[in-house]
């Protein structure tokens, strides 16, 4: 009888760390980059840096924005378990006034969609306040 306990207590005891599933996992430092207030033409290039805390590879099936002004890159790569990447987004700083923009990031993570966000506000060109106020 002993026997027969012990032998289901270890079939009952191992068993959850049997059927734990490998799956990767993302962990973004922030979700949301703040430009503040840039020039008009200022560089627009911003970094989103995550790491893969699952155990499984990080794949990045698609990487989209909410508008045609702003370009994120997937890494190509997959992201080991413990590596760390980055996805880059540069925002089109010819466009005036401000913005805020969502980046959708799909992957094989467990969590397979995670939106990304960049916000600010873009001067006119020194030229176009001028023009604004001769026009007043």
């Amino acid at each position: 009888m002993k026997k027969i306990s012990l032998i289901i207590y270890l079939v009952l005891y191992t068993f959850p760390v049997l059927s734990q599933e490998k799956s990767a996992e993302i962990s973004f430092k922030e979700t949301i980059i703040d430009y503040g207030t840039i020039e008009n033409g200022e560089d627009g290039k911003r970094t989103f840096e995550f790491k893969n805390t699952g155990n499984s590879p990080l794949i990045f099936s698609r990487i989209f924005s909410s508008c045609g002004c702003t370009i994120p890159k997937k890494p190509e790569k997959p992201i080991l378990p413990g590596q760390s990447g980055s996805i880059e987004v540069e925002y089109d700083t010819k466009r005036t006034g401000m913005f805020q923009k969502a980046i959708t990031v799909n992957s094989n993570a467990k969590t397979p969609n995670v939106i990304l966000r960049i916000k600010g506000e873009v001067l006119p060109e020194p030229e176009e306040e001028e023009k604004e106020e001769e026009d007043k």
